[in-house]
């Protein structure tokens, strides 16, 4: 698979498996009749695997949230990048995908961040007002995903959406994933849920048939998404895991063993009892931009 034949998820999440997915899916059953993902994300894997049907969880409200209406507006893609386009023109974001020029004289002053000094004032307005009043327009929150710092979704206990302006804007990449990931949606047999995975897994009725592509918050790392997970979360999980073996379901979980002098103990334990493949990690965090020591796998149990 060349990096074009890749579909890249239009969510851009961080940490997705955009980069990997070749290396995964070297070690993904041939034929898979359903892909079952309890931590879909931004849904790098589901988009470049082929199976008969899909069972795509997350416990982000806000990730399925996307995920549904982008998964709607790939049978009205006119309308869809009409309405898009249409609020970033109100509001006077730039948008490389439409050459919108942004001065040459802030691109000389602000070498590398030219993009978030020039839509700062207006991602501001758009924030505020998605906050205010327009917390139901998925559309909106996605522009807001777009220009966000590096691209995530993060809200505060009151549930508003606070992340400040990104150095990045609307284009060609974003364009592109959008009508891929529309075409892609548009042939698959997709269920969306939105739950604790413990919950998830209850509600399954697995067959030998299935196969589970697990990637987990990582214990020992930094990103937003990793805080609500602890040592229980871990355990439970490959417990579960252990459980669904004995059944002969067939699983792969991608997790980090090593992290800036962290190791995770529990999964190492646990994965000497299965088939361990050393990845090219293209683990990023928020947090910290600097070099990092890290070890990741992906771990079958076939």
């Amino acid at each position: 698979m060349t990096k074009k034949e890749i579909n890249r998820s239009p969510l851009f999440y961080v940490g997705d498996k955009y980069k990997l997915i070749s290396e995964l899916k070297t070690y993904f059953p041939k034929t898979i009749k359903r892909l079952v993902e309890p931590f879909v994300g931004g849904g790098s894997v589901f988009l470049n695997v082929k199976a008969d049907e899909y069972l795509l969880n997350d416990i982000d409200s806000h990730v399925i949230q996307i995920h549904k209406y982008l998964c709607e507006q790939a049978y009205s893609e006119y309308a869809f990048f009409n309405n898009l386009f249409s609020i970033i023109d109100s509001y006077g974001l730039s948008c490389s995908y439409k050459n919108n020029a942004i001065p040459q004289e802030l691109k000389t002053q602000y070498k590398k961040t030219y993009f978030a000094k020039y839509n700062k004032q207006a991602f501001n307005t758009l924030k505020e007002n998605y906050n205010k009043s327009q917390k139901e327009d998925t559309l909106t929150l996605y522009v807001l995903l777009i220009y966000g710092f590096n691209r995530m979704l993060r809200f505060n206990k009151k549930g508003d959406y606070n992340l400040p302006v990104g150095n990045v804007d609307f284009n060609l990449n974003t364009y592109n994933s959008l009508t891929r990931y529309f075409k892609e949606v548009k042939n698959k047999s997709i269920k969306w849920h939105n739950m604790d995975f413990n919950n998830f897994f209850k509600e399954i009725s697995f067959t030998t048939d299935d196969f589970i592509y697990l990637d987990p918050p990582y214990l020992i790392t930094l990103s937003e998404y990793n805080k609500y997970w602890d040592e229980k979360s871990e355990t439970n999980l490959l417990s579960i895991l252990d459980t669904l073996d004995t059944k002969n379901i067939k699983f792969a979980i991608s997790n980090v063993t090593n992290y800036k002098g962290k190791e995770n103990g529990i999964f190492l334990k646990w994965s000497s009892n299965y088939n361990v493949h050393n990845i090219k990690s293209n683990y990023i965090s928020y947090h910290d931009n600097s070099i990092k020591e890290f070890n990741e796998v992906l771990v079958t149990n076939y």
